[in-house]
């Protein structure tokens, strides 16, 4: 939502406008957002232009600001520090309402198989969930190798990684709290029979994160981008590596809008 000044009323509630940062288009309904969501949203956007009380000083002292609402197990959910739950195929996740999880549940489960589909190769044993978070992918694809170690720099997704695990009953699951320079210094997987999972954010793989890749050297890779653009550059880099592309699949998460998931494949060369 948006005040132009901190003295006037709440301005448009809705999404910033393509090719701006200020400019937001008010969105009363969602086309496509859930039913769910589109039925709290009108209260949502009453709560937001309710006249300010004392103890909100803080929200005067800002000319816009975020609503939130999850469509979750629980129902909507508006406040960022609840624990929600979300399902993906037959895995159940807890997190903060408020924290990073993919947000459309009807390709997710699509996606998550297709990634378990392509991370399988013979010699594989081992799985590397990189950028893990809540431990999306290492949990739905654990119970399919020997050991999997979920590496994050967050320690609080690392945590509710840790409880997603015990939740699902994966129990061959461990997670690192990796600092930035030193991701995989306390995984003892052997990278000729190793595979991993790169899910960065939009901005992709930083060069430090790369050379470690390159140094422990995983057989098989598959990555997952909401920016076709970042991976296709990090791609060049991992081919100039030493790997090469089986194949690319495109999921639409973010429909009607110029936003993509892509699915890279790739092996290291023997």
């Amino acid at each position: 939502w948006q005040r132009r000044d901190k003295k006037q009323p709440v301005g448009n509630i809705g999404f910033l406008k393509n090719g701006t940062r200020h400019s937001i288009v008010d969105v009363p309904t969602c086309p496509i957002g859930t039913d769910a969501i589109n039925e709290a949203l009108p209260e949502a956007r009453r709560a937001v232009r309710q006249p300010i009380t004392a103890s909100e000083k803080k929200i005067l002292k800002q000319k816009g600001g975020t609503i939130l609402l999850r469509d979750v197990v629980e129902g909507v959910v508006s406040k960022h520090d609840s624990v929600v739950t979300e399902r993906v195929g037959d895995a159940s996740f807890q997190f903060k309402a408020g924290d990073f999880f993919q947000n459309n549940p009807y390709i997710l489960p699509v996606l998550v198989e297709y990634v378990s589909e392509q991370i399988k190769a013979d010699s594989v044993r081992y799985l590397i969930d990189a950028y893990c978070g809540v431990g999306l992918f290492a949990v739905s694809l654990g119970k399919r190798f020997e050991a999997v170690a979920g590496v994050e720099v967050s320690e609080s997704a690392v945590l509710w990684a840790r409880v997603n695990a015990e939740i699902n009953q994966v129990k061959n699951a461990q997670f690192i709290s990796g600092s930035a320079e030193a991701i995989f210094a306390d995984v003892t997987f052997p990278g000729e029979e190793t595979a991993m999972v790169i899910d960065p954010p939009r901005k992709g793989c930083d060069q430090v994160f790369l050379n470690q890749l390159f140094a422990f050297a995983p057989k098989r890779l598959v990555y997952v981008s909401c920016d076709p653009a970042t991976q296709a550059r990090d791609l060049k880099i991992l081919v100039e590596g030493g790997y090469h592309v089986e194949r690319i699949q495109p999921f639409d998460l973010f429909p009607q809008t110029r936003h993509i998931e892509t699915v890279a494949t790739l092996e290291r060369h023997s």
